[in-house]
Parts: structure tokens; C-alpha cells; sequence
């Protein structure tokens, strides 16, 4: 059984900056090998769509969107996944939320390769 949760976000102003962390409550054969874990986003009225991905490895991929700006990271344990948000757009306002897919060998961008999803955590940015 996999469950993963989230915190951090709240509401920020344009320009500013915030993190956000997920803990992964699984046994450890998931989180230690070929895991890619990611963090997604969806806006009202809008797709879900990827912001972050890293695989066990450490290879990151971004979205065009939040390169240069979004930070993803993971503990050694696989555990957890972070992302620091900086120069926050209100574009960057909408529900986050951290995936995990595990046994795979690298990670995909999308958000149906992923199995593991925690609740969401929201993100407000104002101008």
C-alpha cells in the first residue's frame, strides 16, 4: 500500500517564493529502486498537467513553463519529494499534487503513467 502526502503552499504574492514537500508511506521496494516521482498541477477549469518529474536516478525534467524557476528534489530514501517554487507568476495559481510511479525505468511526462497520487495542496498567487 502506498500513501503519499502533501504540505506546504498557502498564498504568495507574484515574485515571491514557496515549497512544497510530499512523504511517501510505502515499503521500501518501491520507494529505494526505479521510482520516478513528480509533482503536477491543475488550474480551474483546466487539464492536469506536469510541472516536475525525478527519477531514482536524480534526472530531472521540467515543464518549459517553470524552468529556471521550480526546483524539484528527493531525500536518499526516496521518501520525499520536494519542490521549491521562486518568482511565482499568478499563473502558478492551482492545486498541487505529488505522484509516484514505481518499477519503471524512466520517468514519463504525463499524468496517466502515474499510479500514486496524494490530495493536493493549493497554491494561490497574486499580482
Amino acid at each position: 500500500q502506498v500513501m503519499m502526502v502533501e504540505s506546504g503552499g498557502g498564498s504568495a504574492q507574484a515574485g515571491g517564493s514557496l515549497s512544497l514537500s510530499c512523504e511517501i508511506h510505502a515499503d521500501s521496494v518501491y520507494t529505494q529502486w526505479n521510482a520516478c516521482l513528480g509533482w503536477f498541477r491543475q488550474a480551474p477549469g483546466k487539464e492536469r498537467e506536469p510541472v516536475a518529474t525525478i527519477y531514482t536516478s536524480g534526472t530531472t525534467t521540467y515543464a518549459d513553463s517553470v524552468k529556471g524557476r521550480f526546483t524539484i528534489s528527493k531525500d536518499t530514501t526516496g521518501t520525499t519529494v520536494a519542490l521549491l517554487m521562486n518568482r511565482l507568476e499568478p499563473e502558478d495559481t492551482a492545486m498541487y499534487y505529488c505522484a509516484a510511479d514505481f518499477f519503471v525505468s524512466f520517468c514519463r511526462f504525463e499524468p496517466s503513467a502515474f499510479a500514486h497520487w496524494g490530495q493536493g495542496t493549493r497554491v494561490t498567487v497574486s499580482s
